[in-house]
């Protein structure tokens, strides 16, 4: 007997005493694909007329190893040995799959008599049996993140509208909201923790090159460090070491973003501004501005995105006492 739970969109079906531990070992790597969906906002509009000129690849026969389709389905009348697996596309199972079928940006849809041994796992989409009962291993899970499937299909199957997004009314409208809810952050953040926020401006000011130098080589040993710990340690150990160092980026991202929203802002009052040149806010709103335009910009941004990763984890790993935010000499 098969249970199930839904948490949100995430749904995970799988036997009562098997979950937990394939629960860890899966949980990371759908915690990074759900991360996609934070970037689905700067891919291109979705153009319906190409999605439904629907490419399909068919499978006859047997085939030893796995299957792959990269921006088309893939349909198996045959034998897969082992996986199957379709970015931008559906998995249509009409044969026998022994291993595992995945799905990121479309469905996986077993048709009557079809066989699955391993796993499911879609990513924007749904899993559709034609059986009452489908024909499954009882010990093999389920695992559905649905939601942004014509935005994930548009995506896999042209990647570079993600580095030139379209210039709609929509995108404007996304990019207004990230800049006030960025804003409406550093406020907080400036608020709850004036001392940390002034002192890693003070070092941003200060030593800017040593701190991107140590956020460069911090983010080298944190990703040599877990690529590390997934190897050599056992999985329920390696996962929970692995969504802590996401939770710390997460972390560290937010604090550093502030930081070089103030630490730009301060530096255009300073260059460009009299009025309101004491103000904390203009300040922040000032960079908020000019750093969301940054990382609007085509074929720009995922640097930009990078520079402010490196550079957070460069002010996190050298806070500590420093001079007063307002004491910082000009530039």
């Amino acid at each position: 007997m098969m249970q199930g739970t839904i948490v949100n969109d995430l749904a995970i079906v799988g036997p009562a005493n098997q979950l937990a531990a394939r629960m860890f070992y899966r949980i990371g790597a759908i915690m990074l694909l759900v991360l996609v969906t934070v970037v689905i906002s700067r891919a291109q509009s979705v153009d319906n007329s190409q999605i439904n000129m629907e490419k399909i690849e068919v499978l006859d026969g047997v085939i030893d190893g796995n299957a792959y389709g990269v921006g088309k389905s893939v349909r198996i009348n045959g034998t897969v040995k082992e996986g199957v697996i379709a970015f931008g596309g559906d998995v249509i199972v009409q044969g026998t799959v022994v291993g595992d079928v995945a799905a990121i940006g479309g469905s996986v849809i077993q048709l009557e008599g079809a066989r699955i041994g391993g796993d499911i796992i879609v990513v924007g989409g749904t899993y559709r049996p034609a059986d009452k009962v489908p024909n499954r291993k009882s010990a093999p899970m389920t695992l559905i993140y649905a939601g942004y499937e014509h935005e994930l299909r548009n995506m896999m199957r042209n990647p570079t509208g993600l580095l030139s997004p379209a210039w709609s009314t929509t995108f404007l409208g996304l990019r207004l909201l990230s800049i006030l809810f960025w804003f409406v952050i550093s406020l907080a953040l400036t608020t709850a923790l004036p001392g940390a926020v002034s002192r890693g401006v003070a070092r941003l000011q200060l030593t800017s090159l040593r701190v991107a130098a140590i956020g460069f080589l911090g983010a080298i040993v944190v990703g040599l460090g877990v690529e590390a710990c997934l190897f050599l340690l056992p999985t329920p150990f390696s996962t929970l070491i692995g969504l802590m160092t996401i939770l710390l980026i997460v972390v560290f991202g937010v604090f550093g973003r502030v930081v070089i929203y103030a630490a730009t802002g301060r530096w255009l009052q300073r260059r460009f501004m009299r009025l309101g040149q004491n103000s904390e806010s203009m300040a922040l709103l000032l960079g908020t501005v000019v750093w969301g335009i940054f990382s609007s910009l085509p074929y720009i941004w995922p640097f930009i995105i990078a520079f402010t990763v490196v550079l957070s984890l460069g002010l996190a790993l050298t806070a500590g006492r420093g001079k007063s935010w307002k004491k910082a000499p000009a530039v």
